[in-house]
């Protein structure tokens, strides 16, 4: 089988139409199509059915597909560690993470690491869904919780405490809080009810105090604790965050300190392969000296 083609086929699959893949491998889209074409008439079947919205692999190109997915992610698994014989930490580094702790705390830090390190390649992938760090979708991730999967190492880095933070504009607006009961008459944020909540408890504010009767209704439902954020500091209302929003946010204030928070751990994941990668040595430890005694 052609190497070349079987990169073709890969891209395509991944993006879904001939013109994506194309922009990729910077080739043509009759280029990439006619390579694609050679390789079906060569295997004598079809890989992909054509329609109007785009490419959808035919049975046997699914067979193909996580077939070159797995030959790939272990071909960049290869130069990973051949790069890695070098004395210096350089190539590709590939780190994911949730949208609100990448976008608040990560990316501002980013520079630090980059300048310690200018060989690195840093890419962010922002995602609130866990990329497969086995099939080299990211090579290193920063999660919420530890991982489900054998074949992954993690390295504790702290512990996320949340606490319930309002705007000085909201607060300057409708006052604050002095009681639990004096909730009832403020507007709260929340978790949205379709999404699985980061934490338990997160919605502790609708019950905190009510030892009877319906609880509070929220003024907003949000599914990501980034919009729940953004929301606080527009001065909609009170919500439960992290601590670390209030101190990269700088004008979050905190309400009812008695109210218990939630807590999670959070978690510097590699792959089992990557364990002697200079790169990944040299990012957890970044992580974990700036996130000693908690992320500052």
């Amino acid at each position: 089988m052609d190497w070349d083609k079987l990169r073709v086929f890969h891209a395509v699959a991944e993006a879904g139409s001939f013109t994506h893949a194309g922009e990729r491998l910077t080739l043509s889209q009759s280029a990439v199509s006619r390579q694609i074409s050679t390789l079906e008439n060569s295997l004598k079947v079809k890989l992909f059915h054509r329609h109007a919205r785009g490419l959808k692999l035919t049975e046997q190109g699914e067979h193909l597909f996580e077939t070159a997915h797995e030959v790939f992610a272990k071909l960049a698994m290869a130069e990973a560690r051949i790069a890695d014989v070098k004395e210096k930490p350089q190539g590709p580094l590939k780190i994911t993470t949730t949208v609100a702790f990448g976008s608040i705390w990560l990316t501002p830090r980013i520079k630090e690491f980059v300048g310690l390190y200018p060989e690195i390649d840093v890419s962010l992938v922002l995602a609130d869904t866990e990329l497969d760090l086995s099939m080299r979708e990211a090579d290193a991730a920063i999660r919420m919780m530890p991982p489900t999967q054998p074949d992954l190492i993690q390295r504790h880095l702290m512990k996320m405490n949340y606490r319930n933070y309002a705007a000085p504009e909201y607060l300057e607006a409708r006052g604050m809080p002095k009681t639990v009961e004096d909730l009832d008459h403020h507007s709260i944020i929340v978790y949205g009810e379709d999404a699985t909540p980061p934490v338990g408890n997160l919605n502790l504010l609708l019950n905190a105090g009510i030892k009877s009767g319906p609880p509070r209704e929220p003024i907003l439902r949000v599914n990501s604790i980034y919009g729940i954020y953004r929301a606080v500091r527009s001065g909609l209302g009170i919500a439960a965050l992290p601590e670390y929003m209030s101190r990269e946010g700088r004008n979050l204030v905190e309400v009812l300190p008695e109210i218990p928070g939630s807590s999670l751990d959070v978690y510097f994941v590699y792959p089992e392969e990557l364990r002697k990668s200079k790169r990944i040595g040299v990012l957890g430890d970044f992580l974990a000296r700036r996130m000693a005694g908690g992320v500052a």
